[in-house]
């Protein structure tokens, strides 16, 4: 199934990868996610994310994110960073830093705002 969906959606992940319960992919097309990344319960992810691996510096490593998590259209979050639980990442966002919990993130240089139940009825197939 891997190589199929490899070939067909452009969708790259790793059998290794650690992905808990209710992950959805709302549009498969250009999807990268480095085999070392921890992705929780309840995350959602788009058309052209990445979530990826930094190879040197303070940051080196790879993105753990939290659970109920949305993260949008082509939003790219890079390094060992932890993405907390409760958070929004709008379309077109890059992250390389930490993100709390209950907050919704946007831009690059990202700006994160808090927000109670940020990701209220966006997540589609929670479990």
């Amino acid at each position: 199934m891997f190589e199929i969906s490899t070939k067909k959606k452009g969708i790259e992940f790793s059998v290794d990868n650690e992905i808990g319960y209710g992950f959805y992919v709302g549009h498969p097309y250009g999807i990268t996610i480095n085999a070392k990344a921890i992705i929780g319960n309840n995350v959602n992810i788009h058309k052209g994310v990445t979530i990826g691996q930094e190879n040197r510096g303070k940051r080196k490593g790879t993105p753990c994110i939290g659970n109920n998590v949305w993260i949008g259209v082509n939003a790219t979050i890079v390094g060992n960073v932890v993405i907390g639980n409760d958070v929004l990442i709008a379309p077109n966002t890059y992250i390389n830093c930490d993100i709390p919990d209950h907050s919704i993130v946007f831009g690059n240089p990202c700006i994160v705002k808090h927000a109670d139940d940020a990701t209220k009825d966006y997540i589609n197939h929670a479990v």
